[in-house]
């Protein structure tokens, strides 16, 4: 039977986002780090251990697998994410490093044991990478346990089946289940349409998002189209105090509080670093219930960050004979320039843009 699940495509920056989205991308970084730094431990105790029969070149081993393990823990520790290249080279030098790790050891038994630990990381690999870089390790994984039980099965064949099963089975299902999450949970938009930060539509997909919206004119009871550009007051400000840390960090919890408030058939795109696209249709003109929540919402972050809200309702009947980009051009220049006069006025509040008129001046 073939399994869809190992069709899906490289999640890596699609799970990077909806874990910044969502506030955990700290969380899971530690807790990589803290399951890298301990596969790294049965290494150390091995290598430091009296009763170890001393073949040469043994505790260089062990101790080479346990600084590896130190090493790779480090991109995990910092206080922003690890790119796909250096989380790839983790895996490829991690599942190598356990490898080693595993049949380097005297008993074999215990190698069967240690060699559990590639389920962590079969199930990140399957979670978050493509397919070839999930075929090395489980390949790498696979040659490692039928090494270590054709040791066991020299001496005993059942031990050496009974060893094998449970961890061939949790390799299996680790992976299979990460893999199926990838691929159930994989956006609908294409990874080049979200922002890596905030897990928000990047702004050319935000155009083609809305214009899709614009376009299904079937929905009688949606009668005014709504654009906001919402612009962060001091994000300035918190970059010159926290440096690139802080202003990830307030473009986060910016974007989670729009998530947060809107509705979830409204798109909302991340433009610019402090600049984000709010697009809707409603029945009625005035739209200002949403953008007072908007800003009580982005306020209340622990950021301490406020924003400024340009805003154009205008009839979406008219739009019916314009082009959509042409329409979402003049409806972002005036909101934005709505945000703008907004910011100079002090920020914190919003400006409204009503009965645009889009006629062909010719």
């Amino acid at each position: 039977m073939r399994l869809r699940a190992g069709l899906a495509p490289d999640q890596y920056h699609a799970f990077t986002a909806r874990l910044a989205a969502s506030g955990y991308q700290t969380t899971t970084m530690r807790v990589v780090a803290g399951c890298i730094l301990a596969l790294g431990l049965p290494a150390l105790l091995a290598g430091v251990a009296p009763h170890t029969p001393p073949w040469p070149g043994f505790r260089l081993v062990y101790g080479f697998v346990a600084v590896m393990c130190i090493a790779l823990a480090v991109p995990w520790l910092r206080y922003r994410w690890p790119t796909r290249s250096e989380s790839a080279a983790v895996v490829i030098l991690g599942t190598l490093a356990l490898a080693g790790g595993c049949l380097a050891t005297i008993d074999p038994m215990a190698g069967m044991v240690t060699a559990s630990a590639f389920t962590f990381i079969l199930g990140f690999t399957a979670l978050f990478h493509n397919s070839p870089l999930l075929v090395f390790a489980a390949s790498v994984a696979g040659l490692t346990v039928l090494w270590l039980t054709a040791r066991i099965a020299a001496d005993d064949v059942a031990t050496a089946i009974a060893l094998m099963t449970p961890v061939v089975l949790l390799c299996v299902v680790a992976t299979f289940a990460c893999r199926t999450i990838a691929t159930v949970g994989a956006p609908a938009e294409p990874v080049t349409a979200v922002d890596p930060v905030t897990g928000l539509l990047t702004q050319q997909a935000f155009y083609d998002r809305t214009a899709t919206l614009i376009g299904a004119r079937h929905r009688e009871d949606d009668r005014y189209f709504v654009l906001a550009v919402v612009g962060i007051d001091n994000l300035a400000a918190i970059q010159s105090l926290h440096g690139t840390r802080g202003t990830n960090a307030g473009q986060v919890a910016a974007g989670q509080a729009l998530r947060e408030t809107v509705r979830r058939e409204t798109v909302v795109g991340h433009a610019h670093e402090w600049e984000f696209l709010i697009a809707e249709t409603f029945t009625v003109p005035s739209p200002e219930p949403l953008v007072e929540r908007v800003l009580s919402a982005v306020a209340a972050t622990p950021q301490g960050i406020t924003a400024s809200i340009g805003v154009v309702s205008t009839a979406l009947r008219p739009l019916a004979d314009q082009p959509p980009g042409d329409v979402l051009d003049k409806v972002v220049a005036l909101a934005t320039a709505a945000m703008l006069e907004a910011r100079r006025a002090g920020g914190n509040q919003a400006r409204y843009v009503t009965d645009v008129e889009f006629t062909d001046p010719c």
